[in-house]
């Protein structure tokens, strides 16, 4: 950190300049993870077992939290300029003065570590709904338990690339536009309401982005490997080799074609992307509720998905046995889309002719126990109440 820093300093001596040096560490740090993911743990193809899957699930969140920590030690001592001159909520106190809703300012170490860790729970549980939409998709295409390892891995860093977009374009929009949190609150608002009355479509084959593929791509019916293109026009068959494992045969004489074709393993990875910005839509305005600055955003948000695919191998197959989940989540939703909405909300509604109303910010410890909470007692629910006919049954790693 002290080289980093010094070679920071060098290049700009206003500390509240050097972020961008925090930003490119940690997603430095983030490609080291991912590459040791599938470079060395994960380099062979294998079916994750519960064991290892448990195992890297409590990894991930040991990571998350811990670094709740580093946050504290950041913005309290202000390293590379974090917590200076940083994106906050204005108090209810200083809205009613007048002062804009949000204003650069000092953030100490405790509140950035709590705004850290409010995001990191929210977006972790948005996540659950993710894990059950995933199996689904794995299950429609049969996705041989080995090889979902990698589509979840691609998966995710098209996610982390998506999300990053998605986040810096959101906060340079609602520092420009602070109406637009409006907007957020009520689409958060929406969104609950969906998902408590709209039942969702659970038929994979009907995904528009499905059916341009294979209208505009040759698709073939066999997986090629852990490929997501391939040349074989004849299902690939396999041999024990001396160690009794199965080893794919080379393609007859004359069966491939000059054209490359999609396998339905890159189908289900177009899936897994798609789904992930969907959820992204919901879930990055859920934690601009609790902070504009794009730094806690960012990282909460990244290592909230980091320990997607671990988690997925733990609760793919439990996931619909908690039945009070999805209540959780809308209550959840709600919840983060009040909370804009109170804070936002007021100092334009004079005008548009309705009574003026004091702004209320919740404060964020209070938000960090409520979201909590919903959890907490969605689970306890969940293994007190269960569902008669056992949940909506998934096929996890069948092929």
């Amino acid at each position: 950190m002290d080289g980093l820093l010094l070679l920071a300093l060098e290049t700009s001596p206003n500390p509240a300049d050097l972020k961008f040096w925090a930003y490119a560490a940690f997603i430095g740090l983030v490609g080291v993870f991912l590459a040791l993911d599938l470079g060395v743990f994960h380099r062979e193809a294998h079916e994750v077992k519960l064991k290892e899957a448990v195992t890297w699930s409590v990894v991930w969140l040991t990571c998350g939290l811990a670094f709740s920590g580093f946050v504290y030690l950041a913005y309290e001592g202000h390293w590379l300029g974090l917590g200076l001159e940083t994106p906050t909520y204005s108090t209810s106190e200083a809205i009613r003065s007048g002062a804009p809703l949000i204003v650069p300012g000092e953030v100490r170490g405790l509140d950035a570590a709590k705004q850290y860790l409010v995001g990191y729970v929210v977006e972790k549980s948005l996540a659950m709904d993710n894990i059950f939409v995933i199996a689904l998709i794995f299950s429609y295409f049969a996705v041989p338990a080995k090889y979902q390892h990698r589509v979840l891995f691609w998966g995710i860093l098209g996610a982390l690339v998506m999300r990053g977009g998605m986040i810096f374009l959101g906060a340079g929009l609602i520092l420009k536009y602070q109406w637009i949190l409006i907007l957020f609150g009520g689409f958060l608002l929406l969104t609950a309401l969906k998902m408590a009355l709209i039942k969702g479509n659970d038929d994979v084959s009907q995904n528009l982005a499905v059916r341009l593929c294979r209208r505009f791509f040759r698709v073939t019916e066999f997986y090629d490997g852990q490929r997501f293109f391939t040349r074989r026009t004849l299902k690939p068959t396999y041999s024990k080799n001396a160690a009794g494992e199965d080893v794919q045969d080379p393609p007859p004489a004359g069966s491939l074609s000059a054209r490359w074709a999609v396998t339905p393993l890159f189908l289900a990875l177009l899936l897994v992307e798609i789904t992930d910005l969907v959820f992204a839509v919901d879930s990055i305005p859920a934690i601009f509720a609790i902070t504009p600055d794009p730094f806690i955003v960012f990282t909460s948000n990244i290592f909230a998905i980091l320990g997607l695919r671990a988690l997925y191998f733990c609760l793919a197959a439990l996931i619909m046995k908690f039945r009070f989940l999805k209540p959780a989540l809308i209550l959840i939703l709600a919840f983060v889309g009040v909370k804009l909405l109170l804070l936002s909300a007021p100092p334009y509604l004079e005008l548009l002719g309705l009574p003026k109303l004091e702004p209320v910010k919740i404060d964020t410890t209070v938000s960090l126990l409520v979201v909590l909470g919903v959890l907490a007692l969605a689970t306890v629910l969940s293994v007190v109440l269960p569902s008669r006919s056992g949940g909506r049954r998934v096929q996890v790693g069948q092929g």
